[in-house]
């Protein structure tokens, strides 16, 4: 992606990268270590079709890495990269403001 693509507000240019539920759940799961694509699509819940194009657009984005085993069957595993572990603070201070929130609900 060029710089030039994106949206002149920093937090379009966020809500862009990450901007869906699916892209946040893999993203807090990735913060926890290196998981293969099955383990994400049991914790994330989603299909594989949906699993699969959200990975590619991080991936794209630079916030993800994909690394394939030459193995059979093959192995494919998915992890945070440098860039893409930045946004820990962010999916931290948003998984605070939620607990927050349910803790204040009547």
């Amino acid at each position: 992606m060029k710089k030039s693509d994106l949206p002149e507000c920093p937090v379009a240019t966020l809500l862009m990268l990450i901007g869906t539920k699916w892209k946040v759940l893999i993203i807090h799961d990735l913060l926890t270590g290196t998981k293969r694509f099955k383990e994400l699509q049991r914790s994330v819940g989603c299909s594989q079709k949906v699993l699969t194009d959200n990975l590619r657009e991080l991936e794209d984005n630079g916030l993800v890495s994909r690394k394939v085993y030459a193995e059979v069957p093959p192995r494919v595993e998915y992890s945070m990269t440098k860039l893409g572990a930045t946004l820990s603070p962010v999916l931290n201070a948003m998984a605070a403001w939620g607990n927050n929130y349910k803790k204040n609900l009547k």
